[in-house]
């Protein structure tokens, strides 16, 4: 098969990698650019670890297909923070210990991200909604929704 040539904005660069028409953009992210904070864990769209947005869209990663992300904005956790300044996200996960293995927490912060974006002010009902596509094994989800409630209260500037 032909590779496919893609040219995507990726967290605010513009980058390009090859890919087969069957790769998905969670093993293009992964595997051709090195992206690894993205990660995998189910391949089948249940459990939010592949968490990216797509054009500003909430997506995972393991169902779409590289070839559609041609010419796309792509945002993953590695465009969230800075390596020596954290996000306000990041930072209030690991003040409330909202992790442990780290599967899942990349897709957590991005999906959090997401929705601040989307509504700043969010009731605990309307995050723990809006995340329920974010499978977690270890910690529970109050740790997680505590963290969420808190970055949105420190971002509108009210904490």
């Amino acid at each position: 098969m032909t590779k496919s040539h893609i040219t995507a904005t990726i967290n605010g660069d513009v980058r390009e990698f090859l890919c087969e028409p069957g790769d998905t953009l969670l093993q293009s992210l992964r595997d051709e650019l090195g992206l690894t904070g993205t990660k995998e864990g189910c391949g089948s769209g249940d459990c939010g670890a592949c968490s990216v947005t797509v054009n500003g869209r909430l997506v995972c990663s393991c169902l779409v297909l590289a070839v559609e992300v041609d010419g796309a904005e792509v945002g993953t956790v590695e465009g969230i923070g800075e390596p020596d300044k954290l996000h306000v996200i990041q930072q209030k996960f690991l003040e409330h210990a909202a992790l442990q293995c780290g599967i899942c927490t990349p897709g957590l912060i991005v999906s959090t991200k997401a929705l601040l974006e989307e509504n700043p002010s969010p009731t605990e009902e309307e995050a723990r909604y809006y995340l329920a596509g974010n499978l977690c094994r270890c910690t529970g989800y109050d740790k997680i929704i505590k963290a969420v409630m808190d970055a949105a209260e420190t971002m509108r500037g009210t904490a």
